[in-house]
């Protein structure tokens, strides 16, 4: 028997060594690529070769700022920029009735779960299938679809309507394929084991779970709806598109200032009574990226905002204190009391005033738009598809044509990744101010005991921030990158700055929608213990929201690459500029490869993006 070798002093009082930290974690290797995908998308840009700024812009841009001031409030104008408002809603309420429509066809026949349910025995091939084919759609952006459609139907507007429901009847089907398979699946088990068919048993189970989620993404989709209706407006089918492009072709700033402050109201009332449903409903995040939420588990931060977070519905029910009971004496207590019980049976009453409120808005829309849909099964129809057809084929391609869609493909892709990188940093600074659970009286950051001008600070700070992310996603892509043309010259440089202002105004608001969602208990405990508030940012904000973040911003890469061609509509460069002049000049032979060069480019991000997103959860 061989005895073991004598061990020394020191090893025998070091012990077991722990396993160190691998230094190369996914992290870190995603971080040092989208670093060096940065630095290289600058190269395209000449800012190390050339003069980008034009200088002789900056008078221009002056007028342009000065205008804001100084809006058209005549009565005629304002007749016409209502009627155009109100035509951009209808026309994103009719996109959207269709896209969710569609959507939830496609999104039941493109999961899993839907196919499992029916053949449980059987390879399940037509998920797949599907889901592949709709991925043609929803790689082209609506701006190429209107423009499609208006060489078929003209400038009818069934232009508008399918160019939004379209696409996004394909990216709505994409999500709701994802949320059904990520439903808990045991109920349908057990009514399908119980001899159910497939479709009662699925709307009996999977859906009245995912309800919730699948609303929050509609209403999502619906403000996406409005903003590329504004888009579609710019190709000739109405709207305040149509007025703002024709306003700022005539360097008519004033005019222009009324269409945006029109936009601008127009989206805002949609986001706050989009928030406020979902706040009712329980159903606060817009879109959760497959990240579960947790809604047992936030929790206020503080005491007050146990029974509701500042400047939400939710606060009506807190804690009344002695000085409010003295105040309700009187007629003016009474008043006051009237008002809050007005509130509260409002704040109950929301989700059936919304439900009336979308059984009328749906029909009178459709009837308002009056869409000729005959044209959809029309000989003439047919027969312009059919000559589109024709002349898109045979596809030819030469050295010379793939030598330029490789360089528009490089360009395309730096745009859109300078225009992400602008837009998630951008994003990141403004939402801490942006989310109402941070500086606003009784958030985390905020005193114990602060005085008024502490106060008016802060709600001062929150409504700005707010403006500031409002104003950038209102404003449509190619309106920025006409007003960033006034001082840079004409490249990817401007579109990517437009891009990234308008993809700003959309993360920032997202991002400050998961701090307001935050499980605070971590934070709070952090706080009992004597942190100071860079303690608990450093070690209990960031940790909780920086994945979230990055999701967040990896899925809007996916949507700028797709957006780079409205910017290319106006000049910006990239594949967008040569897709609009093969479709002006009914090229559909070059169209059809430049079109594939796109879709493969647009699948590529999304693959990347999908594995970045898969390795930070």
């Amino acid at each position: 028997m061989t005895s073991a070798p004598p061990q020394t002093p020191a090893a025998a009082s070091t012990g077991p060594v722990a396993p160190t930290a691998p230094v190369w974690t996914a992290g870190r290797v995603w971080l040092l690529v989208a670093l060096g995908a940065i630095a290289l998308s600058l190269i395209p840009t000449g800012l190390f070769r050339t003069d980008v700024v034009n200088g002789g812009g900056l008078p221009q841009l002056g007028r342009f700022a000065r205008a804001s001031l100084t809006p058209d409030l005549s009565a005629e104008f304002l007749a016409i920029a209502g009627q155009a408002t109100v035509t951009t809603l209808f026309y994103a309420v009719c996109g959207t009735t269709l896209s969710v429509a569609l959507g939830l066809v496609g999104g039941v026949l493109m999961s899993a779960v839907w196919w499992q349910a029916v053949f449980p025995q059987r390879r399940r091939p037509f998920g797949q299938v599907l889901r592949l084919g709709l991925a043609v759609p929803r790689a082209i952006h609506e701006l190429i679809w209107g423009l499609f459609f208006v060489n078929i139907f003209g400038l009818d507007p069934l232009v508008a309507i399918l160019g939004i429901a379209v696409p996004y009847g394909a990216i709505v089907a994409k999500v709701f394929a994802d949320l059904l398979d990520e439903t808990p699946r045991q109920p349908l088990q057990a009514l399908l084991n119980s001899g159910v068919a497939p479709l009662p048993a699925l709307l009996y189970t999977l859906l009245p779970q995912a309800f919730l989620d699948l609303l929050s993404y509609s209403f999502y989709r619906f403000e996406c709806s409005i903003r590329s209706a504004a888009v579609l407006g710019i190709i000739g089918a109405g709207g305040l598109g149509y007025e703002i492009f024709l306003s700022l072709q005539s360097l008519r700033y004033e005019q222009l200032w009324t269409l945006f402050y029109a936009l601008f109201a127009l989206n805002g009332s949609v986001d706050v009574i989009s928030a406020l449903l979902r706040q009712r409903l329980d159903s606060p995040t817009r879109m959760d990226l497959n990240l579960k939420r947790q809604r047992s588990a936030r929790a206020g931060v503080s005491s007050a905002a146990l029974s509701g977070q500042p400047g939400t519905p939710a606060s009506l029910g807190a804690s009344r204190s002695p000085a409010w009971e003295r105040r309700t004496r009187g007629a003016w207590g009474l008043g006051h009391a009237l008002l809050t019980t007005l509130r509260e049976r409002l704040w109950q009453a929301l989700p059936a005033i919304a439900l009336l409120l979308i059984v009328i808005l749906i029909p009178v829309s459709f009837r308002w738009v009056g869409a000729d849909y005959s044209k959809l099964w029309s000989p003439r129809t047919a027969t312009l598809l059919g000559d589109v057809v024709r002349l898109a084929t045979p596809i030819r391609i030469t050295a010379a044509d793939g030598a330029q869609l490789l360089q528009l493909s490089l360009q395309t892709l730096a745009m859109s990744v300078l225009a992400i990188a602008l837009a998630s940093v951008g994003g990141i600074l403004l939402a801490f101010p942006a989310a109402y659970t941070f500086f606003l009286p009784g958030g985390l950051f905020s005193g114990t005991r602060e005085s008024r001008m502490q106060r008016a600070i802060a709600w001062a700070g929150f409504i700005a921030t707010r403006l500031v992310l409002l104003v950038c996603r209102a404003i449509p892509a190619p309106i920025w990158a006409l007003v960033a043309l006034f001082v840079f010259f004409p490249g990817i440089l401007p579109g990517a700055i437009a891009l990234g202002l308008h993809n700003l105004g959309i993360l920032g608001r997202l991002k400050a929608e998961v701090i307001e969602n935050l499980d605070q208990r971590p934070l709070l405990a952090l706080q009992a213990q004597g942190a100071p508030a860079p303690s608990v940012f450093l070690y209990g904000v960031l940790p909780l929201t920086l994945t979230r973040f990055l999701a967040y911003s990896l899925y809007r890469w996916e949507v700028c690459m797709r957006e780079t061609v409205i910017v290319g509509l106006v000049g910006a460069g990239g594949l967008g500029r040569l897709l609009t002049e093969q479709l002006s000049s009914f090229d559909y032979r070059g169209l059809v490869v430049s079109l594939g060069c796109f879709i493969l480019l647009t699948f590529g991000v999304d693959a990347v993006s999908g594995a970045a997103r898969r390795s930070l959860r």
